[in-house]
């Protein structure tokens, strides 16, 4: 069932509250579906990886916004030579000499065709999407663990179905067995029954094994190393209600505001239109400003030297600078890298409307989902009224010797299964209905 497959999503509320269970044991306890979701999102790699992913475009921003500050670097060396080389009078001697050199400069960015400002919007945007991403990856986990635990309560609902089987079935065996020695049934009859005893045990067999599926599926979810001893919180029957629907018109006018896809796309395109700025900004001159001061040291064989503090004072200057640099021809390359920026506009405009379009087709087949397991919910209830009708008449029947047993077990078949039908139909209508609250935005309580 589909419903099954999608379910509930991102339902933060849903069977009680509670917060992370770390370091907490499992046996002997029963988890909410919070509790469930809460460890899954704190131990899930996806989710830790788009946290990683958000704390990578934090650092990215504070790049783009320290580039308004200057550049201050120093530098220092020391230079040997010796051998023969050209003196000051011109003429060759074999000497040696040493220089050193400080300096201090910094260089401050006045104007870059606004591409600072515009960096500093992409950094902010990508900052956004990647938060939109990191709850979007923390919805499709909800998903998952709803889905799972979903399967788990409707796996004990079958389970308890085929308890209630073999309770019906041992009685009739024990009955059969005493109206054969009383010599009102035979043998063949004890058999038959026998027979579908052990089937039912067949069955049960089948519904623990499914129940022990659901719930590993479930710890696994959870990154459980075990399944051992966990159990969930199974809310109680009158609080499985259906309720009224609301139109996929309603749903998806609520929708395309706050969910965390449609956002992201959104967030998408003003992170083009930032692209775009700076693409034009590459069209427009730059403009630094650049200052420094520094000093050096001389030494030479065989020639009298100033002292190194002397050296460093008489040695000492400054300089300031002003450049500018006027793009002329790049080759055509920053005309090209624009219409990229705008190609890449217009095509995130179209992921934007298919976005849309798709969140409203999930929407209709969810809202279609749903009434049609309303209808088969409608329809299971009166199958099940009808089969507990019929079982009654034909177990009166039987008791008074009216109806053989194949009969008797035909009925009662007909009657589990009504009320294995019921079972699903109601969780299908349940969860399909409760997923429309999650494209709403709106906590899911059973």
């Amino acid at each position: 069932m589909k419903g099954l497959a999608i379910l509930l999503a991102a339902a933060a509320a849903l069977w009680g509250g509670g917060t992370g269970l770390a370091g907490q044991e499992l046996a002997g306890r029963e988890w909410t579906l919070r509790e469930c979701m809460d460890y899954a999102l704190e131990h899930s790699l996806t989710v830790r990886q788009s946290e990683n992913a958000l704390s990578q475009k934090e650092v990215e921003l504070n790049t783009a916004r320290s580039a308004h500050l200057p550049q201050i670097y120093a530098s220092a060396s020391e230079n040997l030579s010796f051998g023969r080389g050209l003196t000051a009078d011109n003429t060759y001697s074999n000497t040696n000499t040493t220089s050193s050199s400080f300096s201090l400069g910094g260089q401050l960015s006045l104007f870059q065709g606004f591409r600072v400002r515009n960096n500093v919007i992409l950094g902010e945007v990508s900052l956004k999407s990647a938060a939109a991403d990191l709850e979007k990856a923390r919805d499709d986990i909800r998903v998952g663990v709803a889905q799972a635990y979903a399967q788990v309560l409707y796996n004990y609902e079958i389970l308890e179905v085929a308890k209630s089987q073999i309770t019906i079935d041992s009685l009739q065996v024990v009955r059969l067995e005493d109206m054969r020695r009383n010599g009102k049934a035979s043998g063949a009859e004890v058999s038959a029954q026998q027979a579908t005893l052990a089937q039912s045990y067949l069955t049960l067999t089948q519904a623990e094994g499914n129940l022990a599926t659901a719930v590993l599926e479930l710890t696994q979810l959870l990154e459980l190393p075990d399944p051992e001893g966990f159990a969930i919180v199974r809310p109680q029957a009158g609080s499985l209600e259906p309720k009224p629907l609301l139109k996929p018109e309603e749903i998806y006018a609520d929708a395309v505001r706050i969910r965390p896809a449609v956002a992201s796309q959104e967030l998408m395109l003003d992170y083009m239109d930032a692209n775009i700025a700076v693409a034009k900004g590459a069209f427009l001159p730059t403009l630094s400003l650049s200052g420094g001061l520094g000093t050096n040291y001389y030494t030479s064989s065989g020639r009298s030297n100033d002292g190194f503090y002397n050296q460093l004072s008489n040695n000492f200057s400054q300089y300031v600078g002003l450049s500018m640099n006027i793009p002329i021809f790049s080759q055509f390359s920053t005309r090209n890298q624009l219409k990229l920026a705008k190609l890449n506009r217009s095509a995130q405009e179209l992921r934007i409307e298919s976005t849309k379009k798709s969140l409203y087709k999930e929407i209709q087949q969810a809202y279609l989902n749903a009434v049609n397991a309303q209808e088969k919910l409608r329809s299971s209830e009166a199958a099940k009224r009808s089969a507990e009708d019929a079982f009654a008449l034909m177990k009166a029947k039987y008791e008074n010797g009216k109806a053989g047993v194949t009969e008797f077990n035909e009925s009662k078949t007909r009657l589990l299964s009504a009320g294995s039908d019921l079972v699903k139909a109601r969780y299908e209508y349940l969860l399909t209905s409760r997923l429309l609250d999650f494209y709403r935005g709106e906590e899911i309580v059973f």
